[in-house]
């Protein structure tokens, strides 16, 4: 039996497209809101390393079932090596603050990436930057403004870790698009595993023989230890996340794959509101107005940029 959803692309399929992205945003809002939940009984590091084994193996059993481990291979290797490391610092800077960060800032923080896109769209992607992306990334800029609140006596430097993460997601969606459009979801998915579990390792080696001071695994206990006790629980969390993971980033890679981005993009902004579901199911934590203003804010940014690229992209098809 042959599994066509990891194959290469043949054509585009609109409706089967926003399903998977639907699919795929949903089961990565749930997955990075159980990160939140069990961060004070895992690190980062062991969270990474175990999740990453389900990854690849994972992978390998879905290459095996869809007749071809051959779909593990990426076509250009640097280009897929490249996103990788983009998505590998960008969970890192993710995840940092998830101890202290509720999931409404976690989320908006990272759906800052359209505006890091519109930023680099000029020295990246050689495109003019005009009046309306201007006003999007200020736009998103206010409203990620609005969420982290800096003005508030609590306000604290972590707050800007998720935004960070935002950036290197962008870098990770335009290598994407730009390098790895040729390759199969498998692939990419595989790689990433790879690399995370290799990540994972190193840091637990690191910090196991050079252990960073109390100070410091106090105030960022997720990244700061190594290897904290293993339990059931976390190992059973490991296998499920990991389910999630592979589960959300094959379905958007298709998904990108196999219809036009600038329909894609708006609805991918649904994270934020699975996020606040997520956050109210598992936190009982519903956030604020304010919160739910700048997370507004930063949605509309992201359709405007989406929108600017189809016209952009309608107006380079026409010329041609």
């Amino acid at each position: 039996m042959k599994f066509s959803l990891f194959h290469h692309t043949s054509g585009d399929r609109p409706l089967m497209a926003i399903g998977l992205l639907l699919v795929g945003v949903f089961a990565l809002a749930c997955q990075d809101s159980l990160v939140k939940l069990m961060s004070s009984e895992t690190s980062f590091w062991q969270f990474q390393t175990l999740r990453s084994m389900g990854n690849v193996g994972f992978a390998v059993m879905l290459a095996g079932l869809s007749g071809s481990y051959a779909l593990l291979r990426p076509v250009k290797w640097r280009a897929v090596l490249l996103r990788s490391s983009f998505l590998m610092v960008c969970m890192f800077f993710f995840f940092s603050g998830a101890p202290f960060l509720s999931v409404a800032q976690m989320a908006a923080g990272l759906y800052t990436y359209p505006i890091f896109i519109s930023l680099l769209a000029a020295p990246v992607l050689g495109e003019q930057v005009g009046r309306w992306r201007i006003g999007a990334m200020i736009l998103g800029t206010i409203g990620a403004t609005i969420v982290l609140s800096p003005w508030r006596e609590d306000f604290s430097s972590v707050q800007i870790l998720p935004i960070i993460a935002g950036f290197f997601f962008a870098c990770n969606v335009l290598t994407l698009r730009r390098a790895c459009r040729g390759e199969s979801p498998l692939a990419l998915a595989f790689v990433v595993g790879l690399m995370f579990l290799i990540c994972g390792l190193v840091g637990i080696a690191f910090l196991s023989i050079f252990p960073l001071s109390l100070a410091l695994q106090e105030s960022l206990p997720f990244v700061a230890i190594g290897w904290p006790e293993l339990t059931l629980i976390v190992l059973g969390f490991a296998v499920f996340s990991s389910v999630l993971n592979l589960t959300g980033n094959i379905c958007l890679t298709r998904a990108y794959m196999t219809a036009d981005a600038s329909l894609l993009a708006p609805m991918d902004f649904v994270y934020l509101l699975f996020a606040a579901l997520w956050s109210k199911l598992l936190f009982d934590a519903w956030p604020s107005e304010q919160a739910l203003l700048g997370m507004a804010l930063i949605a509309t940014a992201g359709v405007i940029i989406a929108w600017r690229e189809k016209v952009v992209s309608g107006k380079k098809k026409n010329i041609i």
